[in-house]
């Protein structure tokens, strides 16, 4: 009696065992994360320093940071680059990723001596040595939109990262006194999307070439997940700035969906009566940029989307021309192109 409640047990047990196993596994085969998800059109890319520019205290090592790592903190504990402070003599170090990339900053620790604790440091990201050099305020240095100039902790063998910015040079300083910071690896967390250059521009001068290719690669670092005006700052989708963008991404990207995605942020966010962040005139380039659009790629079905919207922003457009003259309010920039070309669509309007 006893052996078969013993079995019965047994069973039961292997029962929930299996029941757990199919439980798991069934969770294991769903998506990660509840229900409202975006993928993400972003590729994310580890870069290394190229080189170290300067270094001021204690550094041993430093030369390894531009070494390709594993990403992962070992207890072997090797390659490792040492910063020692004493009292207020601090431990610097400048590097450079030899471009500029938009992105975050990853570093990787080792096991300083005992006690295991934390390490903090102040990080200055930059696109030039001046700016990662100077103090918030000199040289037109800020934090503003993105915060480039700031304290870290860092763990003991372990990792951290940061907000992101547009850099191309880091200095990191070790602010604790009396202290020693490992350091396994430091790399730059590079996003952008990865689509090709289909137009290029190619003349016997190479200064000239070298201007549009820089020009090419800075909209490209603009398309993150909407066309912004700056990696570092403003970060935002300003539309006087898109047009000159969107005729880059024309020319050399293609069809690319940051662009409608962008210009329906810009409708999406200003319903009428308001112009686009506030300015009149930018709302006339969000007209403009989408003839462009259509006239580059032909998506008729996406510029009848626009068709409410059109209609009563040039309504509203043609309600500030008076006596033949316009008297539009809200902010102005980039006047003259926008005005000339929609005075003339007003006509067409009024037939």
């Amino acid at each position: 009696m006893n052996k078969t409640i013993l079995n019965e047990k047994r069973n039961a047990l292997l029962v929930l065992w299996i029941s757990v196993c199919v439980l798991s596994l069934n969770s294991f085969a769903q998506p990660i994360g509840g229900t409202q998800k975006i993928k993400s059109p972003l590729t994310r890319e580890y870069v290394y320093p190229t080189r170290v520019v300067w270094q001021k205290g204690e550094v041993a090592h430093a030369g390894q940071l531009s070494q390709k790592g594993i990403g992962q903190a070992s207890l072997n504990n090797s390659n490792i680059v040492i910063l020692k402070s004493k009292g207020k003599d601090t431990a610097s170090i400048l590097l450079d990723f030899g471009k500029e990339l938009h992105g975050a900053l990853e570093i990787i620790t080792g096991m300083w001596p005992a006690p295991n604790g934390s390490r903090t440091i102040r990080i200055r990201l930059g696109e030039s040595v001046s700016e990662v050099m100077a103090e918030l305020g000199e040289h037109g240095s800020t934090n503003d939109h993105a915060i480039r100039d700031f304290k870290l902790m860092l763990p003991w063998l372990g990792k951290a990262q940061t907000g992101e910015s547009g850099f191309r040079f880091v200095r990191i300083d070790l602010l604790d006194k009396d202290a020693v910071l490992q350091l396994k690896e430091v790399r730059a967390v590079s996003t952008y999307r990865d689509i090709p250059y289909l137009g290029s521009f190619k003349s016997s001068d190479e200064r000239l070439n070298k201007i549009w290719q820089t020009g090419a690669y800075t909209v490209h670092l603009n398309m993150q997940d909407y066309l912004w005006d700056g990696i570092k700052r403003d970060r935002l989708v300003w539309v006087g700035d898109l047009h000159p963008e969107v005729s880059t991404v024309n020319t050399v990207f293609g069809y690319n969906e940051v662009v409608p995605k962008s210009l329906d942020l810009a409708r999406n966010t200003t319903p009428l009566p308001g112009w686009m962040s506030g300015i009149s005139t930018y709302s006339m380039w969000w007209i403009i940029l989408h003839y462009d659009w259509y006239m580059h790629h032909g998506d008729l079905t996406y510029l009848k989307e626009q068709k409410d919207y059109l209609q009563g922003l040039l309504k509203q457009i043609v309600g500030k021309v008076q006596n033949g003259k316009e008297k539009m309010d809200g902010h102005r920039f980039w006047t003259g192109h926008p005005v000339k070309i929609l005075l003339l669509s007003m006509q067409a309007y009024r037939q």
